[in-house]
């Protein structure tokens, strides 16, 4: 069994297949899939399809790309949704400095605030980083944030991070990038990084492991980066599946 731990089939790119990506995940032992809303829209379609699919869970919070536009009533609507059964984290939050359509202030402003929400609903956090490692883990500290520990998505920084990370009380997830020829860091981090520290997603449609790179991602590819993880590790592809599972059932408080 395999969980998806970061996936986003409340977007617009499965409207015309969705039930199909979905069975095709399910016949690949992907049991269990977690959805990322990370905003308006998208929060509302992840709530929808935990209701609709008993193996799905949502995680909801605001991106950083959109942090311009959250407002005090989009935090108070996530505070609420936090208190639903199959909610099971806050995210995705974090920074992300590539893009620049909010200011770092306001994206710091709204980590801060994101974070202090998690705490208070005693939910983990899924963190988004890019390009703003050092402002990340630094904000991160400052909040308190290893009260409530949670999730590095689709990690992307050096071992040592990772392990900066971990000690923080955080999981560090690996998805299809660790299955790209070139990428030296994330194949280092499943190499060194204990396997009880990792998990596994795909951030389907986004990222696709290799062969598909490129193509649409879907959750059923997670297995294409346990299989990697398990070539790295030297150990049965069924024990990265096993301890992954694991793993996660644990950080999200699902029932197996």
């Amino acid at each position: 069994m395999f969980i998806d731990t970061h996936v986003h089939l409340n977007v617009d790119q499965y409207e015309e297949d969705l039930e199909e990506v979905i069975q095709r995940a399910l016949d690949a032992n992907v049991t269990k899939m977690v959805v990322i809303g990370f905003d308006r829209k998208t929060i509302e379609k992840a709530m929808e399809l935990t209701e609709a699919y008993p193996f799905i869970y949502a995680v909801v919070g605001w991106h950083p790309v959109d942090a311009i536009d959250c407002t005090e009533e989009d935090l108070q609507w996530i505070e609420s949704l936090a208190k639903h059964p199959k909610v099971v984290g806050i995210g995705e939050i974090g920074l992300d400095y590539y893009w620049d359509k909010s200011p770092k202030d306001v994206q710091q402003q709204l980590f801060r605030k994101q974070i202090h929400l998690a705490r208070k609903v005693e939910l983990p956090i899924i963190i988004h980083n890019r390009e703003a490692t050092a402002d990340v883990v630094r904000i991160l500290k400052e909040e308190g944030a290893r009260e409530v520990g949670g999730i590095m998505h689709c990690f992307s920084g050096s071992v040592e991070t990772a392990r900066e990370c971990i000690d923080m009380n955080f999981m560090i997830s690996l998805g299809g990038p660790v299955t790209f020829k070139n990428a030296k860091m994330p194949k280092q981090v499943a190499t060194d990084i204990p396997l009880e520290h990792l998990l596994i997603e795909t951030d389907a449609p986004y990222l696709a492991p290799h062969p598909n790179r490129g193509k649409r991602n879907e959750p059923a590819y997670v297995t294409l980066v346990a299989e990697e993880i398990a070539r790295l590790k030297n150990v049965p592809v069924e024990e990265i599946a096993e301890t992954t599972t694991r793993n996660a059932l644990k950080l999200f408080g699902i029932s197996d």
